[in-house]
């Protein structure tokens, strides 16, 4: 007979994208409880980020006035932080969430995995973003990935056929969130293996997280090194990350998911913005090639603002492009990194929003709140 014992629940991994409201900010706590990870360590030092005069920003939506803790509550925001030229200027914590706590990025890691990239093109461990995908990962020959490059897997553009549906059970997003919450060992590639193209690669925008777990593989293959391991070497340890961060791995001791539901603390959040504002330099060791975030913002595609969950006119090497000429990374249920370097500016948002068919109950337009609340951020600044 086993002896009683106190134990938590934890909802099912493969639902990670289906949860409740009542369940969503406590998963997004928790994702290292849920699927296998690995530690993306920080260094022996901090880099500081001193606090300047707090912003209080307010902006219009329908003819209300909204200040920051109704933008906290409209927008089921549990994390945000304002970044002006080094100094943070607003920082606000919420639905659980504290300083240590590594919130899931959800899909905001697919610009920062993109971001190796141009490390590994730093190192010489890739030569050109022109080099075919299966160069570096031959389990891919043979599959649509044959004709597709590096660049390609960047602007979400390999021409492989893949359904980003969060509603549907049996999209091949949710087909790929099962295979991690049960923990497949090579599971995530052999579904990428058995997709089917449906373009030439580089004639289509499709935003396929899969293409963004190729990538990852690809860095690994490249550099040798485990992806968790290659991002703290070239970012998180020389940057002065204040906490550990940590990859999602396909199973227990596996490959590292590129693309989404990773794990980070806010701050560090905004100082990988700060990393990118500086040009990918870190006291004066190139990180990045010379131009290398300047080419990541060049849209890749026109988009239509208003059919993506940020308003994004344009996408470049992974990153969304707001119309004011910043970049962004954009996670699942309102995560959101926004980079603008013309204003030395990183906002940051982490979020729960409700999800089909919770949605319906919390009658705001998010979109509409989150880039009402950044242009009253940059007004107040």
């Amino acid at each position: 007979m086993t002896k009683a014992a106190p134990q938590h629940h934890y909802p099912a991994g493969e639902d990670f994208l289906l949860l409740s409201p009542s369940e969503q900010a406590f998963a997004y706590r928790n994702v290292d409880k849920l699927f296998a990870t690995r530690a993306v360590r920080r260094g022996s030092k901090t880099r500081a980020l001193p606090y300047g005069a707090e912003i209080a920003p307010r902006y219009q939506i329908d003819g209300q006035s909204f200040g920051v803790a109704d933008f906290l509550n409209r927008s089921q925001t549990a994390g945000l932080i304002v970044l002006k030229a080094g100094e943070i200027r607003l920082e606000r914590y919420a639905l659980g969430l504290a300083e240590a706590t590594r919130w899931s990025t959800m899909s905001t890691v697919k610009s920062m995995t993109s971001t190796l990239i141009g490390a590994a093109l730093q190192d010489g461990a890739i030569r050109r973003l022109e080099e075919p995908v299966s160069t570096y990962l031959p389990a891919l020959r043979g599959s649509a990935y044959d004709e597709v490059a590096i660049r390609h897997l960047l602007t979400m553009s390999s021409g492989v056929g893949w359904n980003e549906s969060y509603t549907d059970r049996q999209s091949d997003v949710n087909r790929y969130s099962k295979s991690l919450g049960d923990k497949v060992p090579g599971g995530v590639l052999a579904l990428m293996r058995g997709l089917t193209r449906v373009a030439p690669p580089g004639a289509l925008f499709n935003y396929n997280t899969g293409d963004t777990y190729v990538l990852g593989c690809l860095i690994s293959a490249a550099t040798g090194m485990t992806l968790a391991d290659y991002m703290s070497q070239r970012i998180w340890a020389p940057s002065g990350m204040e906490f550990d961060a940590f990859y999602t791995l396909e199973s227990e001791g596996g490959q590292e998911i590129g693309g989404s539901r990773a794990g980070i603390a806010l701050r560090d959040f905004a100082r990988f913005g700060a990393f990118l504002l500086a040009d990918g330099v870190i006291d004066g060791q190139r990180v990045l090639p010379e131009g290398w975030v300047a080419e990541a913002a060049r849209p890749a595609f026109a988009l239509d603002p208003t059919q993506n969950s940020y308003g994004a006119t344009g996408y470049g090497y992974s990153w969304w492009l707001d119309p004011d000429g910043a970049m962004v990374a954009v996670g699942f249920a309102g995560q959101s990194l926004y980079i603008n370097p013309a204003d030395q500016l990183v906002i940051v948002t982490l979020s729960c929003w409700p999800q089909p068919p919770y949605d319906a109950a919390y009658p705001v337009d998010r979109r509409q709140e989150r880039l009402a609340f950044k242009a009253a951020v940059k007004e107040a600044l």
